[in-house]
């Protein structure tokens, strides 16, 4: 049987999908090279320290861990070697303006008390929901979640099952079916804005996040999001994988139908025997292979796609601990559907929002000085293609906003507490990442831009040319890319050993 030994390949982003799609090829055998622009490896799951903070600017909920150990596992080893994931629970708390609060977790006693607590009648809707969401668990994710979509064959055999599932309908349509209470719907609907999804438009089969947080548990990377980057950089690099950090990727050069090798901002260039790109979508075509038709062509039509939001985060130290903050907590607002309606279809700041508050130091105290505590507080904001506003002007007034409503919720003298801060915005995601429109999902989560109609894990003209990440099947979040990289990985092997 051919293997691929001894052939070459060019990861460009050292992203959670970059990252698992090396190690996934130097374990087959393919001697491969990831390219990395920024200082330091991650892309999103980047980190600042400063003043004794670590301020880790995530994805900071990881789940399904197999799904991760599975990369130490090709080669014989064991994710524990190279870092210490912790359990957190609750999962989330959830919190609205009245003082309600909801413990999200997989203890099923204390969620069914929970459930009660909102409305005794929507237990037995709840037990429904469960059934439905492990049903597209299965189909979604089990079946079709490491699966490259790369004709209309492929997605019309799986259209059957997803229509049964009544895909067509949205997460929060399918959770009303079985929910009553609105709080509840809330709680079982949000998890769509982790990925760049809107509850109202994302397809049901996102209710199979709620199965996958369920079996796998929501866990912390001690030392922070960036840890997992640092455990997968050291065993790609113990299995022979070469890392360039610093130098970003300019060019992926072509020849016909074939992509030959990649040329950096620096001037280095080297040949391979085949290319994926981590980047961005919309950079990876119009940019990176922007000099071939294809580039010039494909580039042009992904931008009338539509694209997830952006996010507004704000990173902020504070004098004194806090356990009776969890890790993870969700403070709506006194609006749900209509603020999601600003951000994804108005394109307006709204003059409510939810906000996500991470609380990393109170699972891991390493996160902070002795005595402080690190938290950062994110709003989704619409794109900057729908919401073009100057961030150096609202920046600062929309940070002040959102520490005012941490301090109304929880830190009532939240502003003389606070020792460090800074903000990130749509514009930082635009400069840093080059996300389209500063998006921070890539590509929307709509069933029309799923699967087949998504990026495609091998490109359709330049048959060595292939995408991971959030921008291709199946999309955003950890396990989503992580996926992704096993699809990718899965093609890029076969074609190099044939």
């Amino acid at each position: 049987m051919t293997t691929p030994e001894g052939k070459t390949a060019c990861v460009i982003g050292a992203g959670f999908g970059g990252m698992a799609l090396a190690m996934r090829l130097q374990s087959a055998g393919i001697q491969t090279t990831v390219v990395e622009s920024r200082d330091k490896p991650g892309g999103r799951a980047y980190y600042w320290e400063e003043e004794g903070y670590t301020f880790d600017a995530g994805p900071t909920v990881v789940t399904d861990p197999d799904c991760l150990r599975e990369l130490w596992e090709l080669s014989g080893h064991d994710m524990d070697e190279d870092l210490e994931l912790m359990p957190v629970t609750p999962f989330y708390r959830l919190n609205w303006p009245d003082g309600t609060n909801f413990d999200y977790s997989n203890d099923e006693e204390n969620l069914r008390k929970e459930i009660e607590k909102l409305d005794p009648a929507d237990v037995e809707g709840y037990e429904r929901f469960l059934e439905y969401s492990a049903a597209v668990h299965e189909e979604g994710y089990v079946k079709l979640g490491t699966v490259p979509f790369l004709d209309f064959k492929s997605m019309l055999k799986a259209a059957p099952a997803l229509m049964k599932h009544e895909a067509y309908r949205s997460v929060y349509s399918i959770v009303s079916k079985y929910i009553r209470n609105e709080k509840l719907r809330e709680a079982l609907s949000f998890h769509t804005l982790l990925v760049g999804g809107s509850p109202m438009k994302t397809s049901g089969i996102y209710a199979l996040i709620h199965k996958l947080e369920k079996d796998g548990g929501v866990w912390w990377t001690r030392g922070g999001t960036n840890r997992l980057i640092a455990g997968m950089v050291r065993h790609f690099e113990r299995l022979g994988g070469t890392m360039r950090v610093g130098d970003g990727v300019e060019e992926v050069e072509t020849m016909g139908d074939r992509a030959t090798g990649v040329k950096t901002k620096s001037g280095w260039s080297a040949k391979f025997d085949a290319v994926a790109s981590n980047a961005d979508i919309v950079h990876s075509y119009k940019d990176l292979l922007g000099k071939s038709h294809r580039g010039k062509s494909y580039g042009k039509s992904l931008t009338r796609k539509s694209f997830s939001p952006s996010l507004f985060v704000v990173h902020f130290g504070v004098e004194g601990n806090w356990p009776g903050i969890p890790h993870h907590m969700i403070l709506f607002g006194p609006r749900y559907k209509g603020l999601v309606d600003d951000i994804y279809a108005k394109g307006v700041l709204p003059s409510d929002f939810s906000v996500y508050l991470h609380h990393p130091s109170v699972t891991d105290p390493s996160m902070a000085p002795e005595g402080k505590s690190t938290f950062y507080a994110l709003v989704p904001v619409s794109h900057m293609g729908k919401m073009p506003v100057n961030w150096d002007e609202v920046g600062p007034q929309l940070e002040k906003r959102v520490l005012d409503e941490v301090g109304r919720r929880l830190i009532p003298d939240i502003h003389d507490r606070i020792t460090h801060k800074f903000h990130y915005a749509p514009k930082n995601f635009s400069q840093d990442l080059n996300a389209h429109l500063g998006s921070a999902f890539s590509l929307e989560p709509v069933l029309w831009q799923s699967a087949f109609f998504r990026g495609h894990n091998r490109d359709d003209k330049i048959h060595n040319f292939y995408l991971v990440g959030a921008g291709t099947h199946p999309g955003a979040g950890i396990p989503g890319v992580v996926g992704s990289a096993k699809a990718t990985a899965g093609l890029m092997i076969e074609d190099l050993a044939s």
